[in-house]
């Protein structure tokens, strides 16, 4: 339930903070003070736009707090959406703080129990936490998507499963769609690429071939010039008379005959015996390079021609010769692609299966819906009695659809019969004013009360619901939402005292001047003054008598609450104490 509402600078409200009770709160005051502020600012509070209009006149920013008491069935029901949107889980017993804060420029930033957060995180978790039906709630039932929204809400149908098979359906369909109209081009691009492929199948170039390629070919291309240098350098080292070997081994014996004599000579021996050694090693690489090395004209005729290609297929298709192995792995991907998007058996299989899937959905949803129409049909036709609607009968429609649509496979629309005998016809063609405002409470009222897991919002709100009514039907709304009050809290912004009395809880919203500015401010009132609040609804002037009534009233509808609370079915939860006026 909405335990307590904090505004700051918000529209005509310098600084308010309310604290909401259980059961059924009436929200009334003069016309214009600004009854439905409060509804406003929670509306805010809960991801609703957001502009500069909502900061106070002259004040930097507006700052809306609601905090919430979850149950906890309810706590239990937003832990997976608070682990998976990222915020803190809440305790049992915790409170739920949700914060909004517009600037002067239109600015909007948002919180969770302190944690930051989006306006559309407010909105997914307001849907969990209050039920708004305002003023203009009837206007909805004229529009097929709306009616559909709440009788799919009745039946419990699953509207995202039903959406995604849809998409699915849709895109299935689309990619088959395409394929059949861009057949001639596909094929068309799919011939190009098997003839590029072909021709770079031709070369089958391997990766890092090119590199190799190179390397041979360099090697062959100067295969004379390498014999020669070897066979020069070998000559210079070991085999001219008077070589490197032969003139180290000269130098190495005249050291050796004094070496003993002049220890200092030892260090210069043992370089010229490395040396050597070095200098043999060479010679035996240089012979080994002369023997293994060969001149090979048909091998270098063969790298010739196979660099000739690669270097003619980059130059066609434009790219360096080491990327045509990278380049031709891609048109094998792309012709996959191609394959398969040509491919229109398969194709025309995935689409029918597709839209065997959403018919499977769809089927079950118009179970569901199939299922709820009646019910609804008559809860609503029984609270239409109540409603100053005698021998009234409303009933949900449902009309198969000619073609398969995103929102199922039949049509949804409201009928109402405004009198016995009548035929029920579309809502919008035979109802007036008054009966289409009657028609939306005994919707909502009958809505609000269903006790599925999917109705677990604590919070029910509406906003001037009952415009419209009066007499005898003014004292049954009263009475419907004093019932309501019992297990949920109800919130009713109203001008009808019969309403009003009804109400566990109280506050009145005025409007003052201070200091050459209009402010709004709201109180809880009791006993007196309640009974003069009451008093002002009726009409006319306060006086002895319309207090009189005013006290009649509070006390007829406290009797009534008492004893339907007594004769009501268990619930699992304790009638809201109703405070009574003196």
């Amino acid at each position: 339930m909405l335990r307590r509402l904090t505004l700051r600078d918000f529209v005509i409200v310098t600084s308010l903070e309310v604290d909401l009770s259980g059961g059924f709160t009436a929200l009334t005051g003069e016309t214009g003070a600004g009854k439905s502020i409060l509804i406003d600012a929670l509306q805010l509070a809960l991801g609703s736009r957001g502009d500069a209009g909502v900061v106070r006149e002259g004040a930097a920013r507006a700052d809306i707090t609601a905090e919430f008491e979850p149950s906890a069935q309810l706590t239990a029901l937003l832990t997976p959406w608070l682990e998976e949107a990222g915020f803190d889980n809440l305790e049992l017993g915790a409170p739920l703080l949700l914060r909004r804060v517009v600037d002067a420029q239109g600015k909007s930033r948002a919180w969770i129990n302190g944690s930051p957060a989006t306006a559309t995180q407010l909105r997914e978790l307001g849907e969990y936490l209050v039920d708004i039906h305002g003023q203009h709630a009837w206007q909805s039932l004229t529009r097929a998507d709306a009616v559909r929204a709440l009788v799919d809400a009745q039946a419990g149908v699953d509207s995202e499963a039903l959406q995604a098979a849809w998409v699915a359906r849709r895109e299935a369909a689309r990619r088959l769609d395409e394929a059949r109209s861009q057949q001639a081009d596909l094929e068309r691009e799919r011939e190009r690429l098997q003839w590029q492929i072909g021709e770079l199948d031709k070369l089958n170039p391997l990766a890092d071939e090119w590199d190799t390629l190179n390397a041979e070919h360099s090697r062959l291309s100067h295969g004379q010039a390498i014999l020669d240098a070897a066979r020069l350098a070998l000559d210079a080292i070991s085999e001219a008379d008077e070589s490197a070997d032969s003139l180290t081994t000269r130098a190495i014996d005249a050291l050796e005959d004094v070496a003993s004599v002049e220890p200092n000579l030892g260090n210069a021996l043992e370089v010229l015996r490395e040396a050597q050694a070095q200098l043999q090693d060479a010679a035996r690489s240089l012979n080994s390079a002369l023997h293994h090395t060969e001149l090979d004209p048909d091998r270098l005729a063969e790298l010739d021609n196979r660099m000739s290609m690669w270097m003619s297929l980059a130059r066609r298709y434009r790219r360096p010769a080491p990327e045509l192995p990278e380049l031709l792995q891609s048109w094998r991907e792309e012709l996959a692609q191609l394959d398969a998007a040509t491919d229109l058996d398969k194709l025309e299989r995935e689409a029918q299966a597709a839209h065997q899937a959403w018919q499977k959905v769809a089927h079950t949803v118009s179970r569901q819906r199939s299922a709820a129409a009646p019910a609804l049909s008559q809860a609503v036709t029984e609270a239409m009695q109540e409603l100053g609607m005698k021998g009234g009968r409303f009933e949900v429609a449902l009309s198969a659809q000619t073609e398969p649509q995103a929102y199922g496979l039949e049509n949804i629309e409201f009928l109402v019969a405004g009198h016995a005998g009548s035929t029920p016809r579309p809502l919008g063609k035979v109802a007036s004013g008054g009966e289409l405002s009657r028609l939306a409470l005994a919707i909502a009222v009958t809505t609000s009360q269903r006790s599925d897991e999917r109705s677990q919002v604590g919070t029910l709100i509406f906003d001037e619901i009952d415009s419209g009514v009066g007499g005898a039907v003014a004292d049954t709304v009263g009475r419907l939402m004093q019932r309501l009050g019992r297990d949920r809290q109800v919130l009713a912004v109203t001008h009808l005292a019969q309403v009003a009395a009804c109400a566990h809880q109280h506050l009145v919203v005025a409007k003052a001047v201070h200091d050459g500015q209009t402010t709004s401010d709201i109180r809880e009132v009791r006993d007196e003054v309640r009974a003069t609040e009451i008093a002002r609804m009726l009409g006319g002037q306060i006086t002895d008598t319309s207090r009189a009534h005013a006290q009649a009233m509070l006390a007829t509808a406290y009797a009534h609450d008492t004893q339907d609370a007594e004769t009501a079915p268990a619930t699992g939860k304790a009638p809201r104490k109703r405070k009574e006026a003196a």
